[in-house]
Formats: C-alpha cells, structure tokens, sequence
C-alpha cells in the first residue's frame, strides 16, 4: 500500500481513533500521543492492511487494547471521559449553559460506569457504530452488547432524573 492510499484509508477515521483514546485516558495529550503511535503501528503494517476485513474495525481494537495496556501501567484511578460536540448558534446563553451542564453530568456519570458498559455506549451512542461492528471491536456476543448498552443507559438515565429531581446528584 502506498502513502497516498494509507491516508485515504487511515485518515477518515483517525478521530474516531483520538476520541476512543480520549475516552479511555486520562489527557488529551495522552490521547494524542496514543493516537499517534496507534498511526505509526497502522503504517508499519501498511503491507498487510490490504489482508484486514475492516481496517477501521482494526485500528479501533489496537487503539482499545493500546490505551488499556497504558491505563494497567498507570494508576487507573483518573479516567477522563470527556465528549462534547454540542454547539447551536441559535440557542440562548441560557440553554448553552444547560446544556453544557448536562453534558458535564453525562460524563462524570459514565466515568462511574463499568469499563465494558462505558467502552459499549462510547462505540454505539458516541461513535454510531452498529451492532455487528461493535461485536467485532470488542468480541462480545450480541446479547452481551445489549444487555451492557440497555444497563449503562439505565444507569445515566436514572442519575440524570435523580440529579434533576434533588437539584444535586
């Protein structure tokens, strides 16, 4: 594979490898510095890729087990989610601040998750990838992946009515 046919490949989907990065890791520097050894082991393997099924697929589960590997390194303790890419012009001051406030509970809530029901709802409500993608990156079985994305929906759904409910979470 040449070098203008590696980015064609590598290059739609190399936000999608930062965001999971970012998910799993404490900084955005460590994000970037995952993301970007995930790229050079992808153009290491470049002569291979044409091999893969799903490069993308690929590329998520390296980037997946990567950040693990360096989380089991670390200290654990500080996992970091964080995802926001809310933005109406429209909208009032007001309904920005709300909204920002809700995004901000939604992860301090999914940082409490367990670390498989976190990774099922970053792929499928974050990332929109679908079932059979998500059985691929992370070897679950169907059921499991439903079973894990209905529990941790549950679960941010009922902190986010509690917090609404009692004004403090």
């Amino acid at each position: 594979m040449k070098q203008t046919e590696f980015l064609n490949v590598v290059m739609p989907f190399k936000d999608k490898l930062y965001r999971m990065a970012k998910r799993l890791l404490v900084s955005s520097e460590e994000a970037e510095d995952a993301t970007q050894e995930i790229l050079l082991k992808l153009w290491s393997k470049k002569k291979a890729m044409g091999s893969y099924k799903n490069v993308e697929a690929f590329a998520m589960t390296m980037t997946k087990n990567f950040c693990l590997d360096r989380l089991k390194s670390k200290q654990a303790g500080n996992l970091k989610l964080v995802h926001s890419n809310y933005s109406d012009d429209n909208s009032s001051l007001q309904k920005q601040v709300e909204a920002r406030d809700s995004i901000s509970w939604v992860e301090r809530i999914m940082e409490e998750l367990p670390e498989q029901q976190k990774m099922v709802l970053q792929l499928r409500d974050v990332e929109q990838y679908d079932y059979d993608e998500i059985e691929a990156l992370l070897d679950m079985k169907p059921t499991a992946i439903r079973v894990a994305l209905s529990r941790a929906r549950k679960t941010v759904r009922e902190k986010l009515i509690q917090k609404h409910s009692y004004g403090i979470g």
